[in-house]
């Protein structure tokens, strides 16, 4: 299996080798559509500037010729006996179509260069032969001949030819390392997450990575330490879930188990074994009630994402109902209850569970106040949502303990036992209601002054 690391190097070179192609090719096609041109009228009117000296000086085209030929030009002369002069480095091919001649000593000039085959990935520039030239006529003592010129590329750039291949060898010999440690410098911290993945897998969820960086790897380590924070969190909630799970079932069936024994004895009387099997019946229906409660948590937490079935419903309605399933508590308890909701208000929202939002806060609050107390709860619209609170005047919950009210099985203080008729579930319920319908819930508590629970259920 081929390594990231020998992955990122090999495309690094080939986006190299690619750009230098690419560079190169636009690079010659500008050549030949603006260069070529401009440098054949370059050597033309250096031709004609040869040709007007040998005419003025014909007893001196000898030593001219040789003289511009030292400066960096090939030169090549012929006549209408086919008689043949080289001034300069020979041509490397004599590849002059006869025609040419024959028009150049008629007069014509010839314009070899900026006539170049175009191709895409040969520069005519240095093609070393006689029709990569420019010509003109010259006469010479009454005699014609045509006169071909170029540039000698070896003479005027030699040594710049050795210099660029020397920084292009330097170059890539010095690109090569630096590829190498900078592909390494961008794999490593992906390796490093690929081994910190594995301990993940593995159940080790303390990890550390370097988050100083300030790119987009930063960024993931830093994400990537979070996400193993929640791992770690949601592994360890699990786990107490389950132990809680055990727990509570363990005592109510512990509680059965014993007082079945107990009503096996001959001798109890019919008062005790009335009493007996009463205690039974609440830890049998604690037990149901956990179970329908465990269950509706599974199905919430399972059906996320799945659309709900939203209507809207006066919400005054569903308050007065879930009151009237409240009141043989609240006349137990001797609690007063204030409802101030517009009649006209309505919620959108799945009915059912909706109504299962306001029996458990009002259960949580009927539960958790002293005798002859009061619930108040209010409804109100704001921004489009539908806002409800529900406020008690119990002793209230300290601040420490509310980040935890809604983890299941939580119970904040001694009080809340199982004989107070409580699982533990209701409040993580409400909340996993609420967030189904894209909403939100808050709880704001005073020692001594008491606690209000803020629901907002957004509308359509």
């Amino acid at each position: 299996m081929r390594s990231l690391y020998f992955r990122v190097f090999v495309i690094i070179l080939y986006t190299v080798a690619l750009s230098s192609l690419l560079g190169f090719y636009v690079s010659n096609a500008y050549y030949h559509w603006k260069l070529k041109p401009l440098h054949d009228a370059k050597l033309i009117a250096i031709a004609e500037d040869a040709r007007t000296f040998a005419e003025q000086y014909p007893e001196a085209v000898g030593d001219y010729m040789r003289n511009a030929a030292s400066l960096g030009y090939q030169i090549y002369l012929t006549d209408r006996t086919r008689r043949e002069f080289y001034f300069g480095h020979a041509f490397r091919k004599k590849n002059l179509a006869a025609d040419v001649r024959d028009r150049v000593l008629a007069g014509d000039v010839y314009h070899g260069i900026a006539h170049y085959p175009d191709s895409p990935f040969l520069t005519g520039y240095f093609e070393n032969g006689l029709r990569n030239t420019v010509g003109v006529p010259l006469q010479i003592s009454g005699e014609n001949y045509a006169m071909f010129l170029r540039p000698d590329v070896r003479l005027q750039f030699g040594e710049l030819r050795v210099f660029f291949a020397l920084i292009f060898m330097f170059t890539v010999a010095f690109s090569i390392p630096s590829f190498l440690l900078s592909t390494r410098y961008l794999v490593q911290p992906i390796t490093q997450l690929t081994e910190a993945t594995k301990r993940i897998a593995q159940g080790e969820y303390k990890i550390r990575l370097n988050t100083n960086r300030r790119d987009e790897i930063g960024q993931l380590a830093r994400h990537f330490e979070t996400m193993s924070r929640e791992l770690a969190r949601s592994d360890l909630a699990k786990r107490d879930f389950v132990a809680n799970v055990s727990h509570e079932i363990h005592t109510p069936l512990s509680s059965i188990q014993g007082f079945a024994d107990i009503l096996q004895q001959p001798e109890l009387d019919d008062a005790t074994r009335i009493e007996y099997a009463d205690v039974i019946g609440q830890e049998a229906r604690r037990l149901a009630e956990m179970s329908r409660q465990l269950l509706l948590l599974s199905t919430l937490d399972h059906a996320d994402g799945e659309p709900l079935d939203k209507r809207e419903h006066p919400l005054r309605r569903q308050l007065q109902h879930a009151l009237r399933l409240m009141q043989w508590q609240l006349s137990e308890k001797q609690l007063s209850v204030k409802l101030s909701v517009p009649p006209s208000l309505t919620i959108c929202g799945d009915e059912a569970l909706l109504l299962q939002v306001w029996t458990n806060l009002l259960f949580n609050a009927i539960r958790h106040i002293p005798d002859e107390r009061s619930i108040s709860v209010r409804a109100r619209e704001e921004s489009g949502a539908c806002v409800v609170e529900v406020s008690d005047t119990g002793d209230g919950i300290p601040e420490e303990q509310l980040p935890h009210i809604y983890d299941r099985f939580y119970r904040g203080d001694g009080s809340r036992t199982r004989f107070s008729g409580g699982t533990g579930l209701g409040l993580s319920i409400v909340q996993a209601i609420v967030h189904r319908h894209g909403g939100t819930i808050q709880a704001f508590s005073r020692i001594g002054e008491g606690t209000t629970f803020r629901v907002t259920i957004p509308g359509l």
